[in-house]
């Protein structure tokens, strides 16, 4: 009997592990869609799906209509586009610096945002759309801060990871001080946006969420295969022909563009961006890029970790509580795993 070639096997190999990626994305999508659908049908009362279906296209249903059309809806889109955005930036940082630690979350670009939204929010008096402006360009000018500062001969992942760690406990102190002057009226606000909601969703704030995946997201799906190759290292993949320089700042700019509008609307949800690739490549492995699954990922925690704060607890808590939630524990085990393995992920 005629033994397989090694080209043979490997082949084989890449062909299963495609399989096995392309069955985990046709999963997730189809228990996206399950979950999708079930929080339009599940809340304090019971919503028929024939129901549901008539609101989506249009109809007026006593009753269903402001339950499904008005109050669910928009609440379950903004939590999926959220999600996805969350997902897909988070997996793209810690592929970008081959490091789970480096997530948003993690090294304090999100605190950039919510810094900027508290100040807006408390000083300056404002509300809306003035506060996701703040939000966004700080997000923006933190990443840059934090790339500056811990640029030396090119970005290495733990430096960075360090450097952002620092600049998030600044940003914190900066916001327990801008609270601790915060006149009542406005502490409220600022309290219920730092924690992660989606509470009071409306389909018009879910269209910015939408333009900044569509653009930055489509950016940054289409260096997938760059980013991959930072897998292997900066002279590997300069080797392989990836413009390692300019893979980093389209990545840089589209993840965090994407967070911090994400962010600007519903807030800091705590542990998405750093929870959603780890979970991915657990499921699917080393193999193939991990941006989709992740972010699919990213959408399903949203929307369960909203619908479980809201009807699975006793009380009702924003879906930032339990992400958090969720997500401590996570970081708490990592940290341990990757200090026990000596440095290595």
């Amino acid at each position: 009997m005629t033994q397989p070639l090694p080209v043979d096997i490997v082949i084989r190999g890449r062909r299963s592990r495609a399989r096995r990626r392309r069955l985990v994305i046709a999963l997730l999508l189809i228990l996206l869609a399950a979950i999708f659908a079930l929080t339009l049908m599940l809340g304090q009362n019971y919503t028929a799906p024939g129901d549901v279906m008539r609101v989506l296209l249009g109809e007026d249903v006593p009753g269903a209509t402001f339950t499904v059309g008005q109050l669910r809806l928009p609440r379950a889109i903004l939590s999926l586009l959220a999600g996805l955005s969350f997902g897909l930036g988070g997996a793209a940082f810690q592929i970008m610096l081959r490091n789970p630690l480096a997530s948003p979350d993690i090294i304090g670009i999100n605190l950039g945002a919510s810094a900027a939204a508290v100040f807006a929010i408390v000083v300056l008096s404002l509300n809306g759309p003035a506060v996701s402006v703040f939000a966004v360009i700080a997000g923006l000018g933190v990443a840059l801060l934090i790339y500056a500062l811990s640029f030396r001969n090119g970005v290495a992942g733990t430096r960075l990871i360090l450097v952002g760690i620092g600049v998030a406990a600044m940003l914190e102190s900066f916001i327990a001080y801008t609270l601790s002057q915060a006149p009542a009226w406005n502490l409220q606000e600022a309290m219920r946006w730092l924690t992660g909601s989606v509470n009071g969703a409306r389909l018009d704030q879910a269209v910015s969420v939408l333009l900044a995946l569509a653009v930055l997201g489509g950016l940054l799906l289409s260096r997938a295969r760059d980013l991959d190759t930072l897998k292997l290292g900066d002279d590997t993949a300069a080797a392989l022909g990836t413009n390692v320089a300019l893979t980093r700042i389209v990545v840089m700019v589209t993840a965090v563009g994407m967070i911090a509008v994400a962010t600007a609307v519903t807030g800091p949800i705590s542990f998405v961006a750093f929870l959603s690739g780890s979970i991915a490549a657990r499921i699917i492995g080393g193999n193939g890029s991990l941006l989709i699954p992740s972010a699919l990922i990213g959408a399903l925690l949203v929307l369960l970790g909203d619908y479980v704060g809201q009807f699975l607890l006793p009380g009702r808590y924003p879906v930032g509580v339990v992400t958090g939630a969720l997500g401590a524990p996570y970081l708490i085990y990592l940290i341990i795993r990757v200090n026990r393995s000596g440095g290595s992920v």
